[in-house]
Formats: C-alpha cells, sequence, structure tokens
C-alpha cells in the first residue's frame, strides 16, 4: 500500500512538469497558455492604494440643494490609486518642458539633421515614421541650434524688456484616446446586425490638440479690483512656488497631462521589458468623494467634523474663514501641497486648497440615473455645444471658498474650457486585479 502511495504521489509532482512541457497542447488538456509571465502591481511613484468599498455619497447632512442635486445614494467603487497630493507647478513643469523639448527635437531633426529623428522602421524608410530620439542632447546655446530654435520664442517686437522668452503659444501637444462608448454603441452587441463588427475601429480613435502651458492670467482676471500681479509673473515659473499646486489649467489640459503620464511611464516600461498598466486619469466623481471621506462614512469633512478646527482652534484646511480673513488659517493664496494633516486614507487637501477636477459631466440629476457601480456620467462636449454641456464636476473648495463647500458631499461646476486661479487636479489609476493580496 505505501508503495502504490508513493508511485501515486510521484505521478502527481511530475503532472504539472507533464503539462507544462507540452507547450500550447496542454496534453488534450485545458491547461491556459503556458509560461506567462507572473506579475505583480507595483505602486505608482507618489501614489496611496486606496481598497475597494461602499459608502453613502452625498450630504452628510441638509443643505439647501439637499434633495435636488446631491441625494444620497450609495455606491460602489474599485479599488484605485490616488496621488498624495494635488499636482504641483513643478510636476505639471515637466510636463510642458516635454512638450517644449519634443517640439524643438522635431525642428532640429527637421532644420539641422537626422540625430535628433530616427525612424521606427529601419527596413523601409519611405514609409517609416519618424520619432524623437531622447538620446540627442539639445543645445540650446550652440549658434546654429539655437538660429533653428528661434521660432520657438516671442517675436523681437513682442519682447518685454528685449528678454528672450519660450512663447508658450507655441507648446501645443497632440494627443489621443479610444471613445469605448461609442463604440459600445455604434459597433457592440447593442449596435444594429448589420453595423456589428464592421464598424471601421479607428472612427473611435479620438484626436485632440491642445496648448499645455497654464494661463498665468487667472490670478488677475479672477478677481476684480485685487491686486494679484505679482502671482501672475512668479507663481508657475518662480522655484518658491515648485511644490504649490498647479493652477490656471483646463479640465481639457489635465486630461491631456494624465494621458501623457501614460505614455511617459508605459514608455519606460516597453524599454525595460515591462509590463504596461492602467492609464493615470482624473478620478470620477464617486472615486473623489470615496477618496476624500478617507473611510469615515457620513462625516462631513475628510477628518471627520463636524467641526472645521481642531481641539486647539486651529483651522485644518485652507480656505476662506469667518468673514475673509483668509490668513487665520495659515494660507492666503494657495499653500504647499503637503499642508495640514491628511484624512484617513494619507490623502493631503482634499479639502481646501485648490478645488479638484473630476472625470464627470455636471448634471443636477445624475445621482438619480447613473448607475451605483463605480457611478459615473461623461459627456465629450464639442466645441459648438452650449455651455451647459461642457460643465465638468469640481470638488473639494479651495482657498477663496467659505466651508460649505469643503464638505465631502458638496459638488459644484465649472466649465471645461476655463481655467482658474483656485482649481487644479489629482490623478488616479485603476488597480489591476480585485484587491491587493488576491494575487499572492
Amino acid at each position: 500500500m505505501k508503495k502504490l502511495l508513493k508511485i501515486s504521489a510521484l505521478a502527481l509532482v511530475g503532472l504539472p512538469v507533464l503539462l507544462s512541457s507540452c507547450g500550447n497542447s496542454g496534453s488534450g488538456q485545458l491547461v491556459g497558455v503556458q509560461n506567462r509571465i507572473q506579475w505583480f502591481q507595483p505602486d505608482p511613484y507618489g501614489m496611496l492604494y486606496l481598497p475597494m468599498g461602499s459608502y453613502n455619497m452625498g450630504p452628510s447632512d441638509q443643505d439647501v440643494p439637499y434633495a435636488s442635486t446631491t441625494k444620497s445614494k450609495t455606491v460602489s467603487v474599485q479599488a484605485f490609486y490616488m496621488d498624495e497630493t494635488e499636482i504641483t507647478n513643478n510636476e505639471y513643469r515637466q510636463f510642458v518642458f516635454w512638450v517644449r523639448d519634443s517640439i524643438a527635437h522635431r525642428i532640429l531633426g527637421e532644420e539641422i539633421d537626422e540625430e535628433h529623428l530616427f525612424m521606427v522602421d529601419e527596413y523601409d524608410q519611405d514609409y517609416a515614421t519618424p520619432h524623437i530620439n531622447w538620446n540627442a542632447r539639445i543645445e540650446w546655446t550652440d549658434p546654429e541650434q539655437r538660429e533653428a530654435l528661434e521660432v520657438m520664442y516671442y517675436p523681437e517686437f513682442e519682447r518685454f524688456k528685449g528678454r528672450r522668452e519660450m512663447d508658450g503659444r507655441k507648446l501645443d501637444y497632440e494627443y489621443f484616446w479610444i471613445d469605448y462608448r461609442d463604440a459600445a454603441r455604434k459597433g457592440g452587441p447593442g449596435a444594429p446586425l448589420r453595423q456589428r463588427g464592421m464598424t471601421d475601429r479607428s472612427v473611435f480613435i479620438k484626436r485632440d490638440v491642445i496648448n499645455v502651458y497654464p494661463d498665468t492670467l487667472v490670478w488677475v482676471h479672477d478677481f476684480t479690483y485685487s491686486f494679484n500681479e505679482p502671482m501672475t509673473k512668479m507663481y508657475f515659473s518662480h522655484p518658491a512656488y515648485d511644490d504649490y499646486p498647479v493652477v490656471g489649467v483646463t479640465w481639457k489640459q489635465a486630461r491631456a497631462f494624465s494621458i501623457w503620464r501614460t505614455d511617459l511611464l508605459n514608455n519606460y516600461l516597453r524599454k525595460i521589458g515591462g509590463v504596461r498598466v492602467q492609464d493615470f486619469r482624473l478620478p470620477t466623481e464617486s472615486e473623489w468623494e470615496y477618496a476624500a471621506r478617507g473611510g469615515l462614512d457620513l462625516a462631513p469633512f475628510p477628518w471627520g467634523g463636524p467641526y472645521i478646527r481642531n481641539t486647539r482652534g486651529c483651522f485644518l484646511a485652507n480656505f476662506k474663514p469667518m468673514r475673509g480673513n483668509y490668513v487665520d488659517d495659515g494660507g492666503f493664496h494657495t499653500v504647499p501641497v503637503s499642508s495640514y494633516s491628511p484624512n484617513d486614507y494619507g490623502l493631503y487637501c482634499m479639502s481646501g486648497n485648490v478645488a479638484e477636477w473630476t472625470s464627470n459631466a455636471y448634471d443636477e440629476s445624475s445621482y438619480d440615473f447613473a448607475h451605483d457601480l463605480n457611478m459615473d456620467y461623461v459627456y465629450e462636449a464639442d466645441d459648438d455645444d452650449p455651455p451647459v454641456l461642457k460643465r465638468k464636476v469640481i470638488r473639494g473648495g479651495s482657498w477663496k471658498d467659505i466651508s460649505y463647500y469643503l464638505q465631502t458631499g458638496t459638488r459644484t461646476y465649472e466649465y471645461q474650457d476655463t481655467a482658474k486661479s483656485y482649481i487644479g487636479f489629482r490623478c488616479v489609476m485603476s488597480y489591476l486585479g480585485r484587491a491587493k493580496g488576491d494575487d499572492i
């Protein structure tokens, strides 16, 4: 009997080896595709993991628009990552400089030599697409290159005191995304039989070109009879404000940043033989509120509540306290993104400092018709659509708002093509899998 058990055990040990050595045949058994790499989700730099969960979305108490635009509703969100802080001036500057350098590379590749560009298809140069060779350095002071790159600077008649400055109007970024919802409507199972599987996929690939330089004049045009010229001159450009939240960014610019950030990481992973990850993107409204609550259901503020001061009488966020005493909370305009204490998820400034763009279109009744599973209402507005269709949800309140707008359940909006001195953003990334620990 022992000898029989030993033989059976040896046979069982040898079975996986036999199956794995049979390539795709699997000895006639269903064993899946073999030799797939083992992969675990790496934590993106600067982001925190938020587990999946359900919560009561909406006001924690009755307010003026209660039961009209902010009904309480139980929703569930899947696990995701979120930036620990709002995107800073210096982080957004990396995006601006990348666009600047890519334009410079193309100019030099076309006008100086082919060192700054290379062909993707080395076997068919006639039809190859030129890509940027980032290993070729840009010598901004080299006389020959300097002359070629002159088109990127303000023309002489526009220069202030003769200073040679980069023309932000030239910093356009071309980006693409796939409209999956449009594809599901026109080419999926719900489409007419004659269209199913026959629609040209290229019609769902969307293209946009956006100028990436933030609007530094927001500090002046947002406030009438208010002296904010020093912020316009220095806020985005000076290193003193590197760790402050970027402002003057439209909803489309924030989306473009997210797409660029995705490409930046995936291109690096491809270079080192890694596996691509989920896209960076703006959070949905339901994800943002879930993150802001920090696991504290029915709490009006990220730190709990209902008070906006701690036990020592200090304010817990950067907003407009009292009757306009802007300095009473320790701020004035914006403050560094890691100011004040984080919520229980470790996220900073989910209330105050700057309000934040979400990916969702704003509709007063969206709580009534949007699904309770990863609640998400989007609308891709065209340029000629009426303004009411260009409203995007912003959350969290800002340095110039009263405490009502700092509440986790308060929702308001701004138009997607406008930039403000009090609106910034942060990114999220969906977790690949159900939850951490499932892949151990």
